[in-house]
């Protein structure tokens, strides 16, 4: 696999979007995510987006992050990064992909000066709980667009 850094708004980051959109609805029966993402969000130094590619060059799985501060009364803390958009194809699950784009992602909020990762995920994930949970992360009060939804789960990790 090679995890290459990309723009948000790269042909492939948009395909795979499209798809976990799609995830989402059919697991909330509702239309995705509707929580705002601008690319430039991912611009480093301020985030950082990534994608996996397999031996044949497609597109397999990403993530990314996004600094926020306490700026909007939305429940971050100054020096947040915001994981977003972590995502695997169905037939790459279980290759520890997740795990190496997560830790990539950590590792570069943390240089980027960046004290805590946060992310919101929602009640209809459980392999995505069961990844966070299993790499340190631990539930949080809630922030973010989705932060008065009973399904919304949110965790945080100091990095």
């Amino acid at each position: 696999m090679n995890i290459r850094r990309v723009s948000f708004d790269h042909p492939d980051a948009v395909k795979l979007n499209d798809q976990v959109q799609a995830e989402y609805a059919d697991r909330y029966d509702d239309e995705g995510d509707a929580t705002h993402l601008d690319p430039a969000m991912f611009d480093p130094p301020s985030g950082l987006y990534l994608i996996a590619y397999d031996e044949q060059d497609r597109p397999v799985a990403t993530g990314g992050w996004r600094g926020r501060d306490n700026a909007n009364d939305e429940g971050y803390l100054t020096g947040d990064a915001e994981l977003k958009r972590m995502y695997v194809v169905a037939e790459a699950r279980g290759l520890g992909l997740a795990r190496r784009i997560l830790a990539a992602l950590e590792e570069d909020a943390r240089a980027a000066g960046r004290t805590r990762m946060v992310l919101e995920t929602g009640d209809r994930q459980p392999e995505a709980i069961a990844l966070y949970t299993s790499s340190g992360y631990e539930p949080s009060a809630k922030f973010g667009y989705y932060r008065h939804h009973e399904a919304s789960l949110c965790f945080a990790k100091s990095l």
